[in-house]
């Protein structure tokens, strides 16, 4: 990749709507030879995919929770069987495995407090394996 390649991402992401007449322009390509840019970061997976931002409150998802999850053992059925469950769930907008203490990183979203406790006690403490959760809820947000 070169440095129009990261001109063309750059912009990409702040506006992933714009025409490709407007995405020449703005990084001094004419519309064919970005196009077959952008064609190609599609192709090789740079560019994955486009997609709406929507405002969470609206959708009734506004309330959001880091949870921490560690399992009781780290047999690969259990593993598997969480992370195949866990990812499954709507209400799960960012997952990861983590190296150390906790196990597991999990961003949920979900209407309101009432609607985190059942999310909590009827799915996520429901699947096979799971040991300690602790929920941490964001006083505000400054970035993201």
């Amino acid at each position: 990749m070169d440095a129009l390649d990261h001109a063309i991402i750059e912009e990409l992401i702040a506006d992933g709507r714009m025409t490709n007449v407007d995405l020449a322009a703005r990084v001094g390509l004419t519309p064919g030879p970005c196009l077959r840019r952008v064609q190609r970061l599609e192709a090789e997976g740079v560019i994955r995919g486009y997609r709406a931002e929507v405002d969470p409150h609206a959708v009734g998802r506004g309330f959001e929770v880091i949870l921490h999850v560690d399992l009781v053992t780290q047999e690969a059925s259990v593993v598997t069987g969480f992370e195949q469950e866990a990812a499954a769930l709507p209400e799960v907008s960012e997952f990861k495995r983590l190296f150390g203490t906790p196990d597991y990183y999990l961003r949920i979203a979900v209407a309101d407090l009432a609607g985190y406790e059942e999310f909590l006690t009827k799915r996520i403490m429901s699947i096979r394996g799971v040991g300690k959760v602790s929920s941490h809820f964001a006083m505000k947000n400054i970035k993201g």
